[in-house]
């Protein structure tokens, strides 16, 4: 059975989240990978002599031949991997969903074509799944409370149609907002567009806006921040470009806090022209 291999961009964010002092915890969770992974290619890359060091990250080819030479023979035997490996995503996006065990297994019976597999097998992944990704958001409630210049976020707001100058033609605007938690102090501009360069370009502007760079960046779920889904649609996968504007000024970029500002603990600015 073939195994879903890393993208080797992300294990790039794993060494940088590491040289920057982050725990293991934390870069699995910034990285939407299960602590066992993370701890996995963590091991493999300090062995191979790459988690640490100042000097510049490792390219894709050397991390490949890392994770080639540590991790992949260090796969467990064919007949150790679940019977059920294969029906993973849908396991796991049944789990998302509260199904219970016996629920899930049911519907893999009847619906999935030529799943084979036993209940035990199916609570042993269930039971695996949730291990994995520890308590949900839905059963914690916190109170967020940050320190001055850790944390911003950042949304586009849509404000209807306005006259564009540059164009001379009215045309579907926005506002881009960068708010700083502990301050609630604010940087907002109008855009006419949401492309990825209007969104690392009004980064810059609100980091000298601001007078520097937070420790952590909090964006919305926005197709110019985001390539795509993936784990069920539920775990962003950060576009490149973002990727490499965080690796310049140094922060982090937290994409897993996506639930409304409002649930988080702060007041959504209200978007008035």
């Amino acid at each position: 059975m073939r195994k879903e291999r890393i993208d080797m961009h992300r294990l790039q964010e794993l060494v940088r989240l590491h040289r920057q002092g982050c725990c293991g915890r934390e870069v699995a969770r910034l990285l939407g990978m299960s602590p066992n992974t993370e701890r996995k290619y963590r091991e493999a890359l300090k062995a191979e002599g790459l988690l640490f060091g100042d000097r510049e990250l490792p390219d894709l080819e050397t991390l490949r031949l890392a994770v080639e030479s540590q991790v992949e023979r260090s796969n467990p035997p064919e007949q150790e991997i679940s019977s059920v490996e294969q029906w993973r995503k849908a396991i796991e996006s049944r789990v998302d969903k509260g199904a219970g065990p016996t629920a899930i297994y049911d519907y893999l019976r009847t619906e999935v074509e030529d799943f084979e597999g036993s209940l035990s097998a199916v609570k042993r992944m269930v039971r695996q799944i949730k291990k994995a990704k520890g308590p949900s958001a839905e059963s914690v409630v916190l109170h967020v409370e940050t320190q001055p210049g850790e944390v911003a976020q950042v949304d586009f707001g849509s404000v209807g149609k306005l006259f564009d100058p540059d164009t001379g033609k009215v045309r579907k605007a926005y506002v881009f907002v960068m708010v700083l938690n502990h301050s609630r102090l604010m940087y907002a501009s109008l855009v006419f567009d949401q492309s990825v360069h209007t969104w690392i370009d009004e980064h810059e502007k609100a980091f000298e806006f601001l007078g520097g760079v937070p420790k952590v960046v909090v964006p919305d779920n926005l197709k110019s921040a985001v390539l795509k889904c993936y784990y069920g649609g539920k775990s962003p996968e950060l576009n490149r470009t973002y990727r490499e504007l965080a690796r310049h000024y140094g922060f982090k970029i937290d994409l897993h806090r996506l639930a409304p500002l409002s649930s988080r603990g702060v007041s959504n600015p209200g978007w008035v022209m």
